[in-house]
């Protein structure tokens, strides 16, 4: 008869402080579920220390040892994880496995969350967006200004995981949550679908300028920007086709990084690849070991060197740069910009414009204008994120930008 639906994801909490939550996942199988369960586990903020993945084609096993916030809603994330999972049916005679009709939802409404507030105190943007990540609001667009009167206004192009966000009900939860955060400041809140017009309206500019493309979308940028302690851990990715017949091997070798898994399995995902035995080791001294074997869509082993060298290509490329960060002067003004790659699904990566709002509420930094929007570049998309700093007199800037930008790129990439 097969195994109940909820029961695809069983969840162990960790019985004392500091050891993991174990997950299991036990579901039909598809190619990119690991790139789907990872991203779930990102969003909700926590970190995999290790893994396991088997399966025969048609059926998986996973295990995750996650760890993250004390306060972690496990009864939310299963519901996540369970929705990503392919549909299991029993029947009489037969389970009904993966069917592709049955993963073609339809693509959410777009809401557009306006608020004007009477003036930007310290930390407003980062508490607003941690509301949203609690209300399981995915954030796809941030357009704020601030006029000449102190005036802030704040528009939020969000999507609803729940699916409720046209109700009442929910609308009034999402308006409730934000007059707690921001008491006194808040004048108006509407919330309201977003037509095809708005949304367009939204999009800003198309336009980055040169400076921006050469110094932000690049590897030798990466080597530049990201911290010492990586170039003394060199990524190190090798193909093997002698221990199995049947699959090939690819092994990593890394420094760990929040997200480093999501980001390996959306690779895979992308280059239409299935992982049918997976480990994933993270030590605590920050060193990461992942055995992957994996096969084409055909069903073949990669053999084609020049397959091999453009998979290995683009594995070293994401875990070299898996976002780009930067701090750029724009005559007297300060320009913050943070990039990450977009999977062909069209998703960018979750909780970024989080991370960032709290590395400058760290460095006390405050913000003047955001804009967040997708941009092809080098055939790919990427997400780019442009976040004018206030530099006024009463909130002077750390003179040494790289600070700021190896604060932000620290608290995206999970290091302390």
């Amino acid at each position: 008869m097969g195994i109940l639906f909820e029961d695809a994801v069983l969840i162990k909490e960790a019985e004392k402080r500091g050891d993991p939550t174990v997950i299991t996942v036990n579901c039909p199988d598809k190619t990119g579920l690991g790139c789907d369960l990872c991203r779930i586990i990102l969003l909700f903020g926590l970190s995999i220390a290790r893994g396991d993945v088997t399966t025969d084609g048609k059926w998986c096993y996973i295990v995750f040892w996650v760890v993250g916030r004390p306060k972690t809603r496990w009864d939310l994330i299963k519901k996540r994880l369970v929705e990503v999972c392919p549909m299991c049916l029993p029947a009489v005679a037969e389970i009904y496995y993966y069917r592709e009709e049955f993963q073609q939802p339809k693509p959410p409404d777009i809401f557009l969350l306006k608020f004007w507030c009477y003036y930007d105190r310290k930390d407003l943007l980062h508490d607003v967006t941690k509301v949203l990540c609690q209300l399981e609001l995915t954030i796809k667009r941030v357009k704020v200004s601030t006029t000449p009167d102190g005036r802030v206004m704040d528009l939020f192009f969000v999507t609803d995981i729940r699916g409720l966000l046209h109700t009442k009900k929910r609308q009034e939860e999402t308006v409730g949550c934000l007059d707690a955060v921001l008491g006194n400041a808040l004048i108006t809140c509407e919330i309201e679908l977003a037509g095809p017009e708005v949304i367009a309206c939204s999009h800003g500019s198309s336009f980055l300028p040169p400076v921006i493309m050469e110094d932000m979308f690049c590897l030798e940028f990466c080597s530049r920007y990201l911290n010492g302690s990586l170039a003394s851990n060199p990524i190190s990715i090798t193909v093997d086709n002698s221990l199995s017949p049947s699959h090939t091997l690819i092994r990593i070798l890394c420094q760990d990084y929040k997200g480093l898994l999501y980001d390996i399995m959306r690779t895979l995902k992308d280059y239409n690849n299935h992982i049918y035995y997976g480990r994933f080791f993270a030590s605590s001294k920050g060193n990461c070991e992942v055995d992957l074997f994996i096969r084409q869509v055909d069903g073949k082993k990669i053999v084609d060197p020049e397959k091999q060298n453009a998979l290995c290509s683009r594995l070293r490329m994401e875990l070299a740069c898996p976002l780009s960060v930067n701090v750029l002067s724009r005559g007297p003004d300060t320009e913050l910009l943070v990039a990450n790659p977009v999977e062909l699904s069209g998703r960018g990566r979750p909780l970024v414009f989080y991370d960032i709002t709290l590395a400058l509420k760290t460095l006390d930094i405050r913000i003047f204008s955001v804009e967040i929007g997708r941009h092809w570049i080098r055939d790919r998309e990427w997400e780019v994120y442009r976040i004018l700093l206030d530099d006024g007199d009463d909130f002077p800037l750390p003179r040494n930008r790289d600070a700021i930008r190896e604060r932000v790129q620290k608290e995206l990439m999970g290091w302390e």
